[in-house]
């Protein structure tokens, strides 16, 4: 029975290892297939503090150590203050003091303005993009030339369908582009990680995942997509992986 139990931990050591080390493989592919990194890049990641960004920040650690690319990351936080609240990230700055990478916290008030000033009926793409002027004009403020985001696998397919279903549009986002009003280019080294896949990394890892206290959180045009693509993989398994697949091969959005 001792020597089943030692079998028995030493698969689970080992399945964890692979789940760890798939994340930051994925990561490094994507780095490679995209042409994500450049010798001496100062790299900002945006950290909402949700499991996407924490794992993104953590495998880009992980893989700095054995890149042959050198590049130096800086995390950098806005806070959009819902409910007139600071959002408690010490757990996150911890992180990243473990990891030896500086961060920068910017409070702001943009729950405000986009749920009591305007009332926005559809809040996320408003507040995404003033999140990303915020986080632009920081990554320039912090001296770095690129600026890297969590979206992932599922995010892609999803804003595929979104742009479909809704504006007739086969396109999603690009996993590289240079941003010529700012000069700095924005990378997404999760493109090749499914969500499921991010969700065990950031378990494994024992990673700090600061809740979302968004008003609208769940309850998204985006939420909607992603049950019809949670459908479509039950009744069709493979479905999300065929559908990037598919963007690939047809070279959509640079995919």
């Amino acid at each position: 029975m001792k020597s089943q139990n030692l079998i028995y931990s030493d698969r689970v050591v080992y399945n964890i290892f692979l789940i760890m080390k798939s994340v930051e493989g994925r990561v490094r592919k994507a780095c490679e297939v995209y042409d994500l990194l450049d010798e001496g890049d100062n790299i900002a990641v945006g950290v909402s503090g949700g499991k996407d960004s924490i794992a993104l920040l953590n495998s880009l650690a992980g893989y700095k150590r054995y890149s042959r690319k050198k590049y130096s990351l800086t995390a950098l936080i806005v806070d959009p203050g819902f409910d007139n609240v600071d959002t408690d990230y010490s757990l996150v700055v911890k992180m990243c003091e473990n990891l030896e990478i500086p961060v920068h916290i910017r409070r702001s008030n943009l729950g405000e303005v986009i749920f009591i000033t305007r009332k926005e009926k559809n809040p996320c793409p408003l507040c995404a993009r003033m999140r990303r002027g915020m986080l632009h004009d920081m990554t320039l403020a912090a001296g770095c030339n690129k600026i890297a985001l969590g979206h992932h696998m599922n995010d892609a397919v999803e804003t595929l369908f979104l742009n479909l279903f809704h504006e007739g549009r086969l396109e999603s986002f690009k996993p590289k582009t240079y941003l010529s009003r700012k000069n700095i280019t924005m990378i997404r080294p999760l493109v090749f990680c499914e969500e499921s896949q991010i969700i065990s990394y950031v378990s494994r890892n024992g990673l700090p995942v600061v809740k979302n206290r968004c008003p609208a959180d769940g309850n998204t045009e985006r939420e909607n997509i992603k049950k019809f693509i949670a459908d479509k993989e039950q009744e069709y398994p493979g479905f999300l992986k065929r559908t990037f697949n598919a963007m690939q091969r047809g070279g959509i959005s640079g995919f």
